[in-house]
């Protein structure tokens, strides 16, 4: 079962060296996220994107405010939250079996159950004939499978993804979105999506919300209202492309 996210007045800011409170990376954050929503959120570098990830995932802690998930207040990683970063993040002398089963080892899944489970992720996610390949011999597009997988095998009902496409070719990130809208369609676990990509936003996702510049505020969010399956440069996409680009333009002149 998908669950609700609520951010409630989510500020950070981070000391300068003489330890005062200087760098702000964002201004009190209010929003919600659907049960089975998959959000994106976009906006210029260091905006404190990531950051904003990291504290729902209970990795950083904010300087004001709270997360909650299905109403209730969370401090620290709960494991009903799982992430996907953007540098993969395997473990370079584990399997691509072993890497996938981690967090299930991390779960105590006995060594039987553990196995199964594994086996029919990798079949699921087209590793089948790679499971025994450390990191190193897959591709970008494999390794991103991998870390998906990881991530999704230990069944979160919240999933943070961190640009987890943004380091490979366009037609292997083509494949991954569908892919993971394969697979988001199956299991209908809360994402939240952080890109650069505008067109990758909008392929994807049930709403977008834009971020200003540092220090960050919501400038709009942007319900996308195309049925699925989407035509990457049909028409409804490039007007929703152009909307965020003018958006995003006006705000950083």
């Amino acid at each position: 079962m998908a669950l609700s996210l609520t951010l409630l007045g989510l500020d950070k800011v981070y000391p300068d060296s003489s330890g005062n409170d200087s760098r702000r990376i964002f201004e009190p954050i209010d929003f919600e996220i659907k049960e089975g929503e998959f959000l994106s959120i976009i906006g210029p570098s260091g905006c404190g994107k990531t950051t904003l990830l990291r504290i729902i995932a209970g990795l950083e802690t904010p300087t004001a405010g709270e997360v909650r998930i299905n109403g209730t207040p969370i401090a620290g990683v709960d494991h009903r939250v799982g992430m996907v970063f953007q540098e993969y993040a395997l473990y370079p002398w584990r399997t691509a079996f072993q890497n996938i089963a981690l967090g299930l080892e991390i779960q105590g899944v006995p060594c039987r159950q553990r196995r199964q489970l594994v086996h029919r992720y990798i079949e699921a996610f087209g590793l089948g004939g790679f499971e025994n390949e450390y990191p190193r011999k897959l591709s970008g597009g494999m390794r991103q499978r991998v870390a998906i997988a990881r991530t999704l095998i230990t069944r979160p009902q919240i999933v943070l993804m961190d640009e987890p496409f943004g380091s490979l070719d366009s037609q292997t990130r083509n494949d991954l979105q569908e892919f993971l809208l394969m697979v988001w369609g199956d299991q209908r676990e809360t994402i939240v999506f952080v890109t650069h990509n505008v067109d990758e936003a909008v392929f994807l996702s049930d709403r977008i919300i834009i971020l200003s510049r540092r220090p960050a505020r919501i400038l709009d969010v942007v319900n996308i209202e195309i049925p699925r399956p989407r035509d990457r440069t049909g028409r409804e996409s490039n007007r929703f492309r152009r909307q965020i680009l003018q958006l995003l333009a006006r705000h950083q002149q």
